[in-house]
């Protein structure tokens, strides 16, 4: 099923995620991206999980029924393939879409690799992947022995020169930094408040301008939660308290420090009896009283980085994150059928300097 040209200018600025909110079939990527492209947005992302929301799969089917619609990771991890595995990967989607792949790595999860017998992935990794991926993309046979392993010989099979933006996921300042110096875009997180994103475009822009790059062509991406009222209340819930909870859950202590929130309510947060005896995330198999309940112990300033409420709600939350400094927005946890609503709101008051963005999200 390949998607028809439309007529409706792309939104080139903002983004959604593939198969959001747990999503029970990987098919549905199909209709996703079919309804995304008809609706002008810019690209769809893929998070890698390890079920099935396999990023290779996902992306090609993404590429096979999309002609303008950017599409990228964000992210998968650099250790859970062989380079030549990943490179390939890269150089068949950027082939496929034409031109509008982009490779968006990230850190992962230290606690999960040591379970499944991986070592956590480092700052100079993620850099030396970046490179390696680059050079491969280049066509270049490369000789490697440094953090990332041992490989006497790696290059792609035939003649190659291609261009592939590296991006990755980020959200303490030493790893934005680092994005600034290496990569072509950075994501940043879910849940950031206004101090927090500012904080992380300078951080991008600092380490750009330290490896003598330049600030504006390092892509920044912020990543709101968008959850209009036009979305049941069990929904809504689950995308906003639910999500934020769930994150409180695996790295609460990085999200805190980040947003420079007070740490003795995450302290508090862990400490509730329901909290700790809760099985599984919260965004996925908590009941509407649970959720409520949730919404009872965690501060009401945390929530607040979200577009929620109507349309023009909506709309004008996604205006302040790109006046804040960013370049571009995802759009977290809904569904383009989600996004429908909301998307009209946002041409009225959109500015007319955001249509130069092209759809590739790793590209200025």
């Amino acid at each position: 099923m390949q998607s028809n040209e439309s007529s409706i200018d792309q939104l080139g600025e903002l983004g959604f995620y593939m198969l959001a909110g747990h999503s029970s079939s990987p098919r549905d990527v199909v209709e996703q991206v079919v309804k995304a492209e008809a609706l002008g947005l810019g690209c769809g992302l893929i998070s890698e999980r390890f079920n099935y929301k396999d990023a290779t799969t996902l992306c090609g089917a993404a590429a096979a029924v999309s002609s303008r619609l950017g599409i990228a990771t964000a992210a998968t991890n650099h250790n859970t393939r062989h380079p030549m595995v990943t490179a390939t990967f890269g150089m068949t989607m950027h082939k496929l879409s034409e031109g509008r792949f982009s490779l968006g790595l990230g850190r992962g999860f230290d606690a999960l690799f040591q379970a499944i017998g991986l070592k956590p992935i480092t700052s100079k990794q993620l850099q030396e992947a970046a490179d390696l991926f680059r050079r491969l993309w280049r066509g270049e046979a490369v000789s490697c022995d440094n953090s990332l392993g041992k490989f006497p010989y790696l290059q792609l099979f035939g003649e190659f020169d291609e261009d592939i933006p590296v991006s990755m996921v980020a959200m303490g300042e030493k790893t934005l930094e680092l994005a600034g110096r290496c990569m072509d875009a950075v994501y940043l997180h879910t849940f950031f408040d206004d101090p927090a994103v500012e904080a992380a475009v300078a951080a991008v822009r600092r380490g750009a301008e330290q490896a003598g790059r330049d600030p504006a062509r390092v892509r920044i991406w912020s990543i709101l939660a968008t959850v209009g009222d036009h979305i049941p209340e069990d929904v809504r819930l689950k995308k906003t308290v639910g999500r934020l909870a769930s994150y409180l859950q695996g790295y609460g202590d990085l999200l805190v420090k980040v947003n420079d929130w007070d740490p003795a309510v995450l302290e508090r947060f862990r400490k509730d009896e329901f909290v700790q005896n809760f099985k599984g995330a919260f965004d996925a198999v908590a009941t509407q009283s649970e959720l409520e309940y949730l919404a009872g112990i965690i501060p009401e300033e945390w929530m607040n980085a979200a577009a929620v409420g109507s349309p023009e709600n909506c709309a004008a939350a996604i205006q302040h994150q790109l006046d804040l400094g960013v370049d571009s927005v995802i759009l977290h946890g809904a569904t383009p059928d989600e996004l429908e609503p909301i998307l009209p709101a946002y041409r009225a008051i959109r500015k007319s300097e955001m249509s130069a963005l092209p759809a590739n999200p790793g590209r200025c």
